[in-house]
C-alpha cells in the first residue's frame, strides 16, 4: 500500500501565504529605491593674512605659535612654491577674479603709481568692471557670500565688496589702519574708511582687528543659517600690516625671544623650514644689503628692535587664535568637515622703516607714543623693518614690493577636512599662483566658470589654472613649462618650469635681468644668465611677449616705489597738514606780533 504525505493545516497555510504573497509582488508596480540626497556643496573660507613672510607660519618654519593654522596645514596640503604680487591690491584682485593684475585694473596701486601711468589701460588702480569676482560666481550658483576686513580694491559704491557679489560685507577700503581704534595710518589717509554693505560704519569700542573680522564673519554666517545654503566667507586680516599692534598678553608671551637678532633668526628659520620639508636642506642663503649688523646696534636700538619683533609675533598669534575660534565654531555647528579652507598672505614681509627720514620721525612722534615700552600697544606705531623682514622671508631673498622670491613667494594652505581626495599632510613643490585660487574653488564647488561672458557682456577670461590635480596628488605642477609673467612698479619676473627670470629696480636691485633655478636655489643666490644664454634669451622673449599682451608700461626714469609712496602721502596728507600748520604758526606769530605791538604802545604812553 502506497502512502502519500499530506500536509497539515499549518503547512497548507504557509504554502497558500507564500503563493498569495508572490502574486501580490508580481502584480504590484516596482517601487524605485529612494535616491540618496546629493551632498551639499562645500562651504569656503578664505583666510587672507597681510604682509606675512614665507616662514611666518609654524608649519612653514616660524618659531612663534600658530597652532590653528598648523592644524589646517597638517589636515590639508601645503604649497611651497606659491606666488602672489609684491604688493597687496594686485594680489587681492587676482585672488578675487583669477585674472592677472594688468587685466583686472591693478597694473599698479594708487599709492605707488607714477602720474605718467594714471588712466592708462590696466592702470585703473582699482579692480575694474571687466572682471567677475569669485563671490559673483558663487552667489549665482546659490551660495551665501560674505566679506570682512581689508578690501583696498576701490572705495566708490560700485567697487566696494557689497557691489561685487558679497551679500554682506564689513570692509576697509584703505591699505591699512589702526588695530585698536577707528584711526587711519596717520599721514597717509584722512580717516579709516570702514563701511558695512557700502555705507559708512563705526567700529565698536572694544575693537581689535583680528577678533573683530572673525566675529563679524561668524555673525554673518549665523544670521542666514536658516537659508540652508552653503557660504563663502572671505576673512581679510589687517595682521601683520603696519602698524604692528597686539594685545599685551600676546606680546608678553614672547618676552624671552629675539634677543639674538635677525641674522640668527633668519638662519634658524631656514634650518627649521628644511626640517619640515618646505625647502631642500642646505639651500644657499644670502645676507641682504639692507640688513644691519645686529652687533653694531646700541643697547637702545636693540631693545626697540627686540620689542617690535615680539609685538609682530604676538600679532600673528592673536590672529591665529581667532582662526581657531572660527574653526571651533564651525565644528560646533557641524560645518567643519564640509568646509574648504584656504590660507595665504597677500605678499612677502614688509621691510619699510617709517622712521628712516627725520621728517617722518618728527611727524609720527607728534601723533603716537613711540617709546620702547609702548611698541605694539594701543597708541603705538611700529614696523619690523628690513632686518626682521629678512628673517620672515627666510631662506628667500628680498621682501614686499620687489619681484624677489621674498616678495612674491608666500605660504599657501588648502584644506577640506571631509574630502580625503585633498590629501592630508601633503606638501607640493610645483609652481602655483594666486590667480589659480578661483578656478580651484569653483571646480571643488562644482560651479561653472563664466567663460569670458557674464550677464550678456564680454569679460576678462580667467587666466589661472585649477590646483585640484595638485591637491589630489595627480601631479606636482599644473603649469609645467608654460611661461607665467608678472610685473609691478617696474619689478618683473617670468616663471617657466623650475626657472625664474627676474628684474628689480632700485633700491632692491639694479635694473638688470637675472636667471635662477628655483628648485635648487630658491634664495636666488646664483645668477645663471651667463651660464645658460639660450634659456636666458628665450625667457626674456617670453617676458616681452607677456608685457606686450598685457599692456605693461615702462617706469619713468628714477622711479622707486618708496619715493612714490612718500609723494602720495605728501599729496594726500602732507601738503594739507603743512598748510594747516603754517596757518596756525602764522596766526600765532601774528598774534604774538600784535601783543608785542600793544605792549610797546602801552610802554610808550607811560
Amino acid at each position: 500500500m502506497r502512502t502519500t504525505n499530506v500536509p497539515g493545516r499549518k503547512g497548507r497555510f504557509r504554502r497558500t501565504a507564500i503563493i498569495f504573497g508572490a502574486a501580490l509582488l508580481l502584480a504590484a508596480p516596482v517601487q524605485a529605491q529612494p535616491e540618496k540626497t546629493p551632498a551639499r556643496q562645500p562651504n569656503i573660507v578664505i583666510l587672507l593674512a597681510d604682509d606675512w613672510g614665507f616662514t611666518d607660519v609654524g608649519a612653514f618654519g616660524a618659531e612663534f605659535a600658530t597652532p590653528n593654522l598648523d592644524a589646517l596645514a597638517y589636515a590639508g596640503t601645503r604649497f611651497t612654491n606659491f606666488h602672489v604680487a609684491g604688493s597687496c591690491s594686485p594680489t587681492r584682485a587676482m585672488l578675487q577674479t583669477g585674472v592677472m593684475n594688468h587685466r583686472n585694473g591693478l597694473g599698479n596701486m594708487p599709492e605707488t603709481i607714477p602720474d605718467e601711468h594714471r588712466g592708462q589701460p590696466g592702470y585703473d588702480t582699482v579692480m575694474n568692471h571687466r572682471v567677475v569676482t569669485v563671490a559673483q560666481l558663487l552667489k549665482a550658483a546659490g551660495y551665501r557670500t560674505y566679506f570682512t576686513g581689508k578690501w583696498h580694491l576701490g572705495s566708490d559704491t560700485t567697487r566696494l565688496p557689497h557691489a561685487r557679489g558679497y551679500d554682506r560685507a564689513y570692509s576697509l577700503a584703505d591699505a591699512g589702519a589702526d588695530n585698536f581704534e577707528q584711526r587711519p595710518i596717520e599721514g597717509l589717509y584722512d580717516t579709516a574708511a570702514w563701511t558695512e554693505n557700502g555705507k559708512p560704519a563705526t567700529l565698536p569700542k572694544d575693537y581689535y582687528s583680528s577678533r573683530f573680522v572673525v566675529q563679524k564673519m561668524i555673525d554673518y554666517v549665523e544670521a542666514d543659517r536658516a537659508s540652508g545654503k552653503p557660504f563663502l566667507a572671505s576673512i581679510n586680516f589687517l595682521a601683520n600690516h603696519i602698524p604692528v599692534q597686539a594685545p599685551d598678553s600676546d606680546i608678553a608671551r614672547y618676552a624671552a625671544l629675539y634677543k639674538d637678532g635677525w641674522t640668527a633668526l633668519r638662519a634658524a628659520r631656514a634650518k627649521r623650514a628644511a626640517a619640515l620639508g618646505i625647502v631642500p636642506a642646505g639651500v644657499p642663503i644670502v645676507t641682504m644689503p639692507t640688513t644691519a649688523d645686529w652687533q653694531k646696534l646700541d643697547a637702545d636700538e636693540r631693545a626697540a628692535a627686540v620689542r617690535v619683533m615680539q609685538a609682530y609675533a604676538g600679532m600673528a598669534t592673536a590672529m591665529d587664535r581667532e582662526v581657531g575660534r572660527l574653526v571651533a565654531h564651525l565644528k560646533a555647528t557641524g560645518d567643519y568637515e564640509n568646509t574648504i579652507f584656504v590660507f595665504l598672505s597677500d605678499n612677502g614681509a614688509e621691510p619699510t622703516n617709517p622712521f628712516a627720514s627725520l621728517r617722518n620721525r618728527l611727524f609720527l612722534d607728534m601723533q603716537y607714543d613711540l617709546s620702547t615700552a609702548n611698541i605694539g600697544r594701543r597708541g603705538s606705531f611700529s614696523a619690523i623693518g628690513p632686518g626682521w623682514a629678512s628673517a620672515a622671508a627666510s631662506p628667500l631673498s628680498g621682501y614686499k614690493f620687489s619681484a624677489t622670491e621674498g616678495g612674491l613667494r608666500v605660504p599657501l594652505i588648502v584644506t577640506w577636512p571631509g574630502n580625503k581626495q585633498v590629501q592630508p599632510g601633503a606638501i607640493r613643490h610645483g609652481l602655483a599662483h594666486v590667480s589659480d585660487i578661483l578656478p580651484t574653488l569653483t571646480e571643488l564647488a562644482g560651479v561653472a566658470g563664466h567663460g569670458g561672458r557674464w550677464q550678456g557682456k564680454d569679460v576678462e577670461p580667467v587666466t589661472g589654472r585649477s590646483l585640484v590635480p595638485m591637491l589630489t596628488g595627480a601631479t606636482d605642477s599644473v603649469h609645467g613649462d608654460t611661461p607665467l609673467g608678472y610685473e609691478l612698479s617696474g619689478n618683473a619676473a617670468l616663471f617657466k618650469g623650475d626657472y625664474k627670470l627676474v628684474r628689480n629696480l632700485a633700491p632692491t636691485g639694479d635694473g638688470k635681468w637675472r636667471l635662477f633655478d628655483l628648485k635648487s636655489d630658491p634664495g636666488e643666490t646664483r645668477d645663471l644668465a651667463a651660464a645658460q644664454p639660450e634659456r636666458f634669451a628665450a625667457m626674456l622673449a617670453d617676458y616681452r611677449a607677456y608685457a606686450k599682451a598685457n599692456g605693461v608700461l615702462d617706469m619713468p626714469a628714477g622711479y622707486t616705489a618708496n619715493e612714490q609712496i612718500n609723494a602720495y602721502a605728501w599729496q594726500q596728507q602732507g601738503r594739507k597738514r603743512a598748510i594747516k600748520a603754517a596757518l596756525w604758526l602764522g596766526g600765532g606769530l601774528l598774534a604774538l606780533a600784535f601783543l608785542v605791538w600793544g605792549w610797546r604802545r602801552r610802554r610808550a604812553r607811560r
